[in-house]
């Protein structure tokens, strides 16, 4: 079988492996570079504590459990399991954030003052706070990679620099994916095309709505060892990484945050952000880079996962894909492949299925 997937950000590359590697012959066409798009300003946090609904847990929740298959498979150090320090919620809040995934069995523990300074010793202790023993931190470029370096051993073809611009149909079929530089031919297409997922659909009368998220991350200059954890604190997430950078999203309260634009300079930001980061860890930072991108953000927030439209289309997009992209790909590679899903399987992808917008 002869596939296309548009897009090489995370979602692409991890369905491009996980197909070659069930037999598909694929190539995949990416407009800029891979992983160039949101996945390469991503703040990396692979979670299931924050969710929309019990659906929208269960599924992260897996996707925490795909991770850790896929870097067995593809031998890959690009995750780390720290764990999660979280107080951002005050009071009442705090509370049934802890007994909501404690009913929903998350591995969750309430730590006070003295055994979060002895988890965090250089990180202002607050009264209490939450730790999510199970989560962890990625770097989606170096997965990307190593997907990629894998891809390249099962003979993926991958298109740098053309984009997408259309799909050839024949009868109730796609056949094919137009460019600028001519038609690619193909059994199936997968778009996993991120911001630009509406737009292409658009061509074959399909409507995906997308919102408008703009992000920045910023990186600060290298620190000696710091933090050990994914920080979730009142205002402000922040990570360190093996290279002593600190990672941290300009907006407070980046779980969040519904801005559909960025009103002011993103140097100003930066700034704000580390007035925050510097009262949390009582330290002189100073931020060395900015990274702007646009998050895939479907309409009603949650992922879109599954076939629709003409015979041999999927379509994949959701936010964030540096926790679900594993899950998503295995899945959907399954699926593409004609491979039956288990009971369990098809339950997380029914409430994501593309057809509550195209009908």
């Amino acid at each position: 079988m002869k596939i296309i997937v548009i897009g090489a950000g995370i979602v692409g590359t991890l369905t491009a492996y996980r197909l070659a590697a069930a037999g598909a012959s694929v190539t995949v066409l990416e407009a800029g570079h891979p992983v160039s798009a949101a996945s390469g300003a991503s703040f990396g946090w692979i979670n299931a504590s924050f969710f929309e609904d019990a659906d929208h847990f269960r599924l992260r929740a897996a996707g925490i459990d795909a991770h850790r298959r896929l870097a067995t498979d593809l031998d890959s150090r690009a995750v780390r399991w720290p764990g999660t320090l979280c107080w951002d919620a005050q009071g009442d809040a705090f509370d049934d954030q802890r007994n909501t995934l404690k009913e929903l069995g998350y591995a969750v523990q309430e730590i006070d003052a003295k055994d979060f300074a002895a988890l965090e010793p250089h990180v202002s202790a607050p009264e209490r706070a939450l730790h999510f023993t199970s989560e962890g931190a990625v770097d989606l470029v170096t997965l990307a990679r190593d997907a990629l370096r894998a891809c390249a051993a099962r003979h993926v073809q991958v298109i740098t620099g053309v984009a997408a611009s259309g799909f050839v149909t024949q009868g109730n079929a796609v056949t094919g994916v137009e460019t600028d530089t001519g038609v690619l031919t193909a059994d199936q297409v997968v778009v996993a095309a991120g911001v630009a997922t509406q737009g292409l659909l658009r061509n074959v009368g399909l409507h995906v709505p997308m919102l408008d998220r703009p992000g920045l991350i910023l990186r600060s200059d290298p620190m000696p060892p710091l933090v050990r954890h994914v920080l979730v604190a009142p205002g402000q997430e922040l990570r360190q990484t093996p290279r002593g950078h600190f990672l941290a999203p300009t907006a407070a309260h980046h779980q969040g945050d519904t801005a559909d634009r960025i009103t002011q300079t993103p140097d100003r930001l930066a700034d704000r952000a580390m007035i925050r980061l510097r009262a949390l860890l009582g330290r002189d930072l100073r931020w060395e880079e900015i990274t702007r991108a646009y998050r895939p953000v479907p309409a009603d927030g949650l992922p879109v996962i599954g076939a629709c439209g003409p015979a041999g289309l999927y379509v994949m997009t959701m936010h964030s894909g540096a926790t679900l992209a594993p899950l998503a790909a295995e899945l959907a590679a399954a699926e593409i492949m004609g491979a039956a899903l288990t009971n369990v399987q098809s339950a997380l992808l029914t409430p994501y299925r593309p057809q509550r917008f195209t009908g």
